[in-house]
């Protein structure tokens, strides 16, 4: 969800402003991801690099977290969408993982939309940790190393029970995947698109997934039909 800062600076506002707006774009964007049967959607809504970010900037993002998961949790709730959070967790504010632990708690037992939300989330991160797991394993004689296959690696991420990704959409015209989802996106489509987050829409989404649909997927074989 890309280009917050940019829209602010766009419509000389302050980049707060910006964020806001992008979470705005968050709600349409559930909203449309749930009404359109999407399976699961994952959002980045916090890097581990964004920590290099201004302390006031990440202080006024924490806020408009901290708000967007107080005002809109129930309603996730009673719309049956199921939360989940990847990442690391917060390092520093414990209201910030109370609440976390909230929203995962409350819907758990919901069966609609998987809503993910990547938080103080790297995806080099994800792989290390996993393969740390692994290697305890390992260490501690529960596994050979020869034991250890792509799809084990893969049970230990923090997505593991999550349907397999399909498609990453990035917004703001960047054309990268910024540590995002690496392993999981090893065959997932990538749709890179020039609008601004706080201006995407379920209009942009649908164009999205409409592109997806043009797609032929063939994973590393041959489509049978053009042989």
């Amino acid at each position: 969800m890309d280009g917050n800062g940019r829209w602010a600076t766009a419509h000389g506002l302050p980049r707060f402003e910006g964020h806001r707006r992008g979470v705005e774009a968050v709600r349409r964007t559930v909203r449309a991801a749930a009404e359109l049967g999407i399976e699961a959607l994952t959002l980045y809504s916090f890097s581990s690099e964004n920590w290099t970010r201004p302390a006031a900037e990440i202080g006024e993002l924490m806020s408009l977290l901290k708000r967007f998961v107080r005002s809109d949790l129930r309603k996730l709730h009673a719309d049956n969408v199921r939360v989940r959070i990847i990442g690391e967790g917060h390092p520093t504010d414990d209201e910030v993982e109370s609440l976390f632990r909230e929203a995962e708690t409350l819907t758990r037992a919901n069966t609609g939309l998987v809503l993910s939300v990547a938080f103080n989330y790297g995806a080099r991160n994800e792989i290390a940790r996993a393969a740390q797991q692994l290697a305890r394993d390992v260490a501690e004689g529960r596994l050979s190393p020869e034991a250890i296959t792509p799809d084990l690696l893969a049970a230990r991420l923090d997505t593991a029970d999550l349907p397999s990704l399909d498609l990453v959409i990035r917004t703001s015209g960047e054309q990268r995947l910024s540590n995002f989802l690496l392993w999981q996106a090893a065959y997932a489509e990538l749709v890179f698109l020039p609008v601004l987050w706080p201006d995407f829409d379920r209009s942009w989404f649908e164009s999205a997934l409409t592109e997806y649909g043009r797609r032929e997927r063939r994973f590393g074989g041959v489509d049978n039909r053009r042989r």
